[in-house]
């Protein structure tokens, strides 16, 4: 077996997952013949199970290098991850409008409140700069396996979820694109929304930057290496 092929089919396993039980026809398809509530059971549990073999399958891959950035590759996730943590925490306590169940909100018409003026995807970007910014700091194969297919599915993502919101909402979704955007702070530089300062708040980034220095000191006791090794 090739070393890393269970890498490989790991993170397939898990990027794969994500995108197939959210493809509208086999998701409908599922709910209809599971419920809402056992289908998000079995969606959780998959990701779960794949992401866990792909950290066990990444942990035993060999070191296999392609690149090394040196002092500067391990100053990159230091520059990068505050600003992550603080998009994933933002990300997750708000209602989220392009998160599952999210369409609800656009078809009432909420407006883009707190984070979600500065970017419609802000978990998805914390988790891609996460990515990205391991990847740079490890130029390995297995690296290039577990962090570039967690980038894919980020990025990937953003895109896959805005297209099915179009597909399903329609003029709904038109109008919520026009006051949001993808790219962090492009509809406010374009005059279409202004940046919800009060909403963002100040203890959502707090608690962000308390995430990120809780991983910082915790690296060796969850991932086995120290965070500035």
């Amino acid at each position: 077996m090739h070393p890393h092929l269970e890498l490989v089919l790991a993170m397939s396993g898990f990027v794969g997952s994500h995108f197939l039980l959210s493809w509208p026809p086999l998701r409908r398809w599922l709910v209809g013949r599971l419920g809402a509530g056992a289908f998000t059971a079995v969606y959780a549990l998959i990701a779960s199970i794949t992401l866990v073999w792909a950290v066990r399958a990444y942990a035993a891959a060999p070191y296999e290098e392609l690149w090394q950035l040196g002092e500067l590759g391990r100053w990159v996730p230091h520059a990068i991850m505050p600003l992550a943590c603080i998009l994933v925490v933002c990300g997750l306590l708000a209602r989220n409008p392009t998160a599952v169940g999210g369409e609800r909100l656009i078809r009432d018409g909420v407006r883009p409140q707190g984070i979600f003026t500065v970017t419609r995807h802000p978990f998805l970007w914390g988790t891609g700069l996460w990515a990205l910014s391991h990847l740079a700091a490890n130029g390995d194969i297995a690296a290039i396996l577990l962090f570039g297919g967690m980038a894919v599915l980020s990025f990937g993502g953003m895109l896959a979820i805005d297209h099915k919101r179009a597909v399903a909402l329609g003029p709904a979704w038109s109008t919520l694109r026009g006051q949001s955007s993808r790219i962090p702070f492009l509809a406010a530089l374009q005059g279409r929304v202004s940046v919800d300062w009060r909403g963002i708040g100040w203890w959502r980034p707090a608690l962000g930057l308390a995430l990120h220095v809780a991983l910082m000191h915790g690296h060796v006791a969850l991932f086995g290496v120290p965070a500035m090794g």
